[in-house]
């Protein structure tokens, strides 16, 4: 469905009264430091999940060599997404102008952003660690990538 104005509901856009002001479905970025885990995965999912609702993009402060193997074995393994294939690292002047950014938890600041709507998600980084870790990681991006879909719905 497009609309000139798509209003944002729930939890915090709601009670602000915000409204998106976009052509089309919401563009969406998953933003991090070195955009090579936590946000590819979100890209992905998103992609996956809601891309009926919006479009997932996401972009770091620095590039990447390469996406964390860690993370596409992981999402591979869990989602069936091999992110190698259709991702790879990317700066925010990459993408298209996002109305909404997530930071996904790793203190970027990113003050040539520029965006309608923001979020923290807060995740702690789950390279080097367990695939446990990378699991759980993966199950709380999953969650929250479903929670904006509904607020945007």
């Amino acid at each position: 469905m497009n609309q000139d104005y798509r209003p944002v509901t729930g939890n915090r856009l709601e009670s602000e009264k915000n409204v998106l002001r976009c052509t089309g479905k919401p563009k969406v970025c998953f933003l991090c430091v070195h955009n090579s885990c936590r946000s590819q995965i979100a890209e992905a999912l998103g992609k996956q999940l809601a891309g009926d609702v919006f479009e997932s993009y996401s972009a770091g402060t620095q590039r990447q060599d390469r996406i964390n193997p860690d993370a596409v074995r992981m999402m591979k393994q869990l989602h069936g997404i091999d992110m190698e294939k259709t991702q790879y690292s990317k700066l925010l002047s990459d993408i298209p102008q996002p109305d909404i950014v997530i930071f996904m938890g790793c203190n970027v600041s990113c003050p040539q952003a520029r965006y309608q709507y923001a979020e923290n998600w807060g995740l702690d980084d789950p390279s080097g660690q367990s695939d446990e870790v990378f699991a759980e990681t993966i199950e709380k991006i999953e969650k929250n990538v479903l929670a904006l879909k509904k607020k945007l719905q």
